[in-house]
């Protein structure tokens, strides 16, 4: 049988296990044209909170009620009528939260012989793709340039500050805990990292940029957006990726005062990565790859076994209590 979680209600506020539904139906048989895929590993991204709305974030459309919660997944083809695809092939899929799916095809990329498949769906993929684009198009990073990056030791902060460590910038990262700032500091080569959960955060982290903030990476914001604005330099880079300390809000809230954007010249762009995979993410693949077969660059996951701890995965990924790039493992590969 196929097992599938479906979005049953629309949450207000945190998203929890009653706003889906499991359930199962038959395996489908492909038809011409097109491939069975089974699960093995399935992404949970901040992302498909706000897709969980009647009207979506516009840059993908909203998951209706009934419809099969997205996601991407990393699959094994067990039944091909496809001529580009045969039985046993690993794929890049967008299969959503379900163990077997069909696919025509349009969506899947062959991942090859990897050493780690789990990987395709965090520094091999969207996330570092993330981190690839927005640091390094947008953010430009300098030698001896101080980036600040939210997050830190998740599936995306993570890669941007290693990233910037590689092109010689400064990084101080903000994480939610002390295990976690210590393993940006000692396990990802921040050079240092500020605990949000630690009051007087501003204050903190004015000492520990004492020549003002280049690049603030955005995933965050809230207070820790309010921390960095007052220390952004002349001619700031500020990519914008998402704002997860909003995602779960039932109402607007104020924001902080965007006046020194204005006084400091500062660029501030927000930008959907699904825009960039025609012109970029070739040489992403090839220049993580590389990086990462060298030792540059360190991931860490967070994995979750069985399909139905997905929603409480995407629960405590949206209350900061995941450890790097959070990964549901549907079935052994």
């Amino acid at each position: 049988m196929k097992h599938r979680l479906t979005l049953a209600a629309y949450p207000q506020g945190l998203p929890g296990p009653e706003h889906f539904h499991l359930d199962s139906q038959p395996i489908p048989e492909p038809a011409d044209g097109q491939v069975l895929l089974r699960t093995l590993y399935l992404s949970v991204d901040p992302y498909q909170r706000n897709l969980m709305a009647p009207v979506g974030p516009g840059y993908a459309p909203p998951v209706p009620l009934g419809g099969v919660m997205v996601g991407g997944t990393v699959s094994r083809v067990v039944a091909s009528r496809h001529a580009g695809f045969r039985p046993g092939e690993l794929v890049l899929a967008n299969a959503g939260w379900q163990d077997y799916s069909l696919s025509d095809g349009s969506d899947l990329l062959a991942l090859g012989d990897v050493k780690q498949p789990s990987h395709a769906l965090g520094g091999l993929g969207m996330p570092g793709f993330t981190a690839y684009v927005g640091l390094l198009d947008i953010g430009q990073p300098k030698p001896g340039e101080t980036v600040v990056v939210a997050a830190a030791t998740g599936a995306v902060g993570s890669v941007v500050g290693q990233l910037a460590k590689l092109k010689g910038a400064r990084v101080v990262g903000i994480a939610g805990g002390a295990d976690k700032c210590r393993h940006a500091v000692e396990v990802l080569g921040f050079d240092a990292c500020l605990d949000r959960r630690e009051p007087e955060l501003a204050r903190r982290l004015a000492e520990a940029c004492p020549q003002g903030i280049d690049v603030y990476f955005e995933n965050v914001g809230g207070d820790v957006l309010a921390a960095v604005l007052p220390l952004l330099n002349l001619n700031a880079r500020m990519p914008v990726c998402g704002f997860i300390s909003h995602y779960n809000d039932a109402a607007p809230v104020p924001g902080p005062d965007l006046a020194s954007v204005l006084a400091k010249r500062i660029r501030v762009q927000g930008f959907i990565i699904l825009d960039h995979y025609g012109e970029r993410f070739d040489a992403f693949r090839r220049d993580m790859g590389a990086w990462l077969a060298e030792g540059r660059i360190t991931l860490r996951e967070d994995i979750v076994d069985g399909l139905e701890q997905a929603p409480a995965a995407l629960a405590r990924l949206l209350q900061g209590g995941n450890f790097g790039k959070t990964v549901v493992r549907v079935s052994e590969s």
